[in-house]
């Protein structure tokens, strides 16, 4: 693994954002911990064969343009009636217990040297707590990263019967030239019978190498559904993750994403049946242009004590250049005979009868291709249950589109 990163860290640095956040010991602890363990961890695991590593994650050049005590960004957040939506300076002053048992219990800070990396070095966070029997919606939060590195970390907390709705965003500011660095770690702890959505859209600008990872744990009748939107950034290695830890237990993931020029896209979907009566549907689209890469890996894990189980998963690539490059890898592994499961994948192109047949009714050859496009997208766009996600993702498709 490479530790450029590493060698551009100090304890000092470390120290300073903490304190500048206002952070208890335990916590500054936690950074520390993490700083300290960067040396002896690895890079999050990609998909290999024989002579080939799919994404590369070790030769970036971190060391160029992480700088963590200069980070800058616009965070506007909406809150809904409730519930609070705090900065972290705010949670950390009024719900430090709280932040005590939640911090690191659905990602551990050392998983990983880029988690351990984020863990050490976050500026900004937002927690969103949702107590007992509350039913928000409307919760949004938009970060426009305006530095050459920016860390953040949203943790989600619903009590008994709570239910929330959360929009996420991340685009890019034009201030600043070079490359750059955005990780993001999201936690949701998702309480018995309570209810999150939580969309994500990722339009960061081309010269961004991104990392986000975003887990959930849904306790007992909980539900935990993600919907991700990727059409920014340089590379983006995005995972996304629900461990149903409760009987009854659900977890719906929708992926979405459009490459072109030199873009890679590394998407994960994984869920973790690790109760009775468990369910889980994973569902993603993707459309590659020009020298464009995707990588896609998604995994249904069904334990040995996940009887009763019914989990689904299906991923569709369309390529629109001969240069362009996709590989799917879904993967089921069951350890129980009381489970239900199937998983899918194709990699293909635009259907050349489709496109003669549109054509030859007076359709422009390009209009044809891009109204096949947006065809392709519609069965995901479906499963996008939040209307203004849907919306922003449909125009920013038919933006690429139109480039």
């Amino acid at each position: 693994m490479s530790t450029q990163v590493h060698a551009n860290l100090t304890r000092d640095q470390v120290e300073q954002i903490s304190a500048e956040l206002d952070e208890p010991e335990w916590l500054l602890e936690t950074r520390l911990s993490a700083l300290d363990a960067l040396d002896d961890l690895d890079m999050p695991s990609v998909i290999q064969t024989p002579g080939r590593t799919w994404t590369n994650l070790t030769d970036l050049d971190f060391e160029g343009f992480v700088d963590p005590l200069n980070a800058a960004q616009d965070k506007e957040r909406e809150s809904a009636e409730g519930i609070e939506v705090l900065e972290w300076s705010e949670a950390v002053a009024e719900h430090g217990d709280l932040l005590k048992e939640q911090f690191g219990s659905v990602v551990d800070p050392e998983e990983n040297y880029l988690t351990a990396l984020s863990t050490a070095l976050f500026t900004d966070g937002t927690v969103v707590y949702v107590p007992e029997g509350v039913d928000a919606e409307d919760v949004k939060i938009r970060t426009t990263m305006n530095s050459r590195s920016l860390f953040n970390y949203t943790l989600v907390v619903t009590e008994k019967n709570a239910s929330v709705t959360i929009l996420e965003r991340q685009s890019t500011g034009d201030d600043v030239d070079g490359e750059r660095y955005y990780s993001g770690i999201v936690e949701i702890a998702g309480g018995e019978n309570s209810h999150v959505q939580y969309g994500s859209l990722q339009n960061l600008d081309e010269e961004t190498y991104n990392y986000t990872l975003k887990r959930g744990t849904a306790d007992t009748y909980a539900t935990i559904n993600w919907i991700e939107g990727n059409m920014g950034s340089r590379l983006t290695k995005s995972e996304v993750e629900t461990t149903l830890a409760g009987d009854g237990s659900e977890s719906h993931i929708v992926g979405a994403f459009f490459g072109h020029h030199d873009q890679h896209f590394d998407i994960n979907s994984r869920v973790w049946h690790r109760a009775e009566h468990t369910t889980a549907d994973l569902v993603t689209r993707g459309v590659l242009d020009d020298r464009a890469r995707s990588v896609y890996e998604g995994v249904q894990d069904v334990g040995r004590d996940a009887w009763n189980t019914s989990s689904y998963q299906r991923e569709n690539t369309l390529m629109l250049s001969d240069d362009s490059e996709a590989d799917a890898s879904p993967k089921l592994i069951i350890n129980n005979h009381d489970t239900e499961a199937s998983h899918s994948a194709t990699v293909g192109q635009v259907d050349e009868q489709d496109l003669f047949y549109m054509t030859s009714r007076g359709v422009d050859p390009r209009r044809a291709r891009n109204m096949l496009v947006e065809g392709f997208f519609v069965p995901v766009l479906d499963e996008v249950a939040v209307d203004e996600l849907r919306d922003d993702i449909q125009e920013l498709v038919a933006q690429r589109l139109r480039e």
